[in-house]
């Protein structure tokens, strides 16, 4: 058996039962249940790997070019003869050997997105979230709103939960603008919802903020 289910196992009472916490910090008394199939299985660094890299790649623009020598300006004239000179021949001014010439091989507009299986990209977010809750660095705490957008109410929900200087993931059970908008200008804190949740927001965060009405779309999501 490998370290990493041994870990688990023995881990396995403290990170299947979760205690919900409020806005404060403070404990609701009441604990979630987390799903062994999502939260505790034994991680699969390659699938992770492979997420990780498709979204990077993803978040690629591909407009990068060079001028070749068909592109750049300049004359075609033949500079000097052929023969007789000493040196290399040369064809025109937009040779890549002289200064102002057209690059060679340069970088041109490209794709750099590929494709994953929806089984592997399961698999790597199952892999993350396992790693998050084998660490301790997952917490689950009530749903909440707030009546308006207020970056400073937020920033008290991070003190209460001892995550001010840290970064953070917050995943909501559906789409509410107002706590987006309170923590759209953190830097270390970002605001998402179960469908929106990625392998690289999960392990790119120090800590990972689940909201109670989360749970359940999803450990429903990657059950399939």
């Amino acid at each position: 058996m490998c370290s990493w289910t041994q870990k688990l196992l023995r881990n396995h009472s403290k990170v299947m039962e979760v205690k919900v916490l409020d806005i404060n910090g403070k404990e609701t008394g009441r604990t979630v249940t987390l799903s062994d199939s999502v939260f505790a299985i034994e991680p699969n660094n390659h699938a992770v790997y492979l997420d990780v890299k498709q979204y990077l790649a993803n978040q690629r623009q591909g407009t990068h070019k060079a001028k070749e020598r068909a592109e750049v300006t300049g004359s075609t004239r033949k500079i000097k003869k052929q023969k007789g000179t000493g040196t290399a021949r040369a064809g025109s001014v937009k040779n890549p050997l002289f200064k102002g010439g057209g690059t060679v091989f340069g970088p041109r507009p490209r794709n750099y997105s590929f494709k994953l299986n929806k089984n592997l990209k399961r698999l790597a977010r199952k892999s993350a979230l396992s790693i998050k809750a084998n660490e301790s660095n997952l917490t689950v705490v009530e749903d909440f709103t707030f009546e308006a957008p207020n970056t400073k109410n937020f920033i008290n929900v991070l003190k209460a939960l001892g995550l001010e200087n840290k970064k953070s993931l917050f995943v909501l059970g559906d789409t509410n603008k107002n706590v987006y908008l309170s923590s759209r200008n953190l830097k270390a804190s970002n605001v998402v919802t179960t469908s929106e949740l990625n392998t690289y927001a999960i392990l790119n965060a120090n800590n990972l903020v689940l909201l109670e009405g989360s749970l359940e779309g999803i450990q429903e999501n990657l059950s399939k």
